[in-house]
C-alpha cells in the first residue's frame, strides 16, 4: 500500500494476524523488500 506523507509517497507495511489484529506496521520512502521481510521475520519470533 502506498500512502502520502509529507508530500512524499510512502510504502506501508502491516502485520495482521489470523483474527485481523494489526501487529506492527512499517513506513519506508524506499521500498526495501529485504529489510522488510528482516523486520517482520523478527516481529514473528516475538509473537
Amino acid at each position: 500500500m502506498h500512502v502520502r506523507v509529507g508530500g512524499v509517497t510512502h510504502r506501508l507495511w502491516r502485520a495482521v494476524d489470523e483474527y485481523g489484529d494489526v501487529l506492527d506496521v512499517l513506513l519506508q520512502e524506499h521500498r526495501d523488500t529485504e529489510a522488510a521481510r528482516s523486520f517482520f521475520m523478527r516481529l514473528l519470533e516475538t509473537y
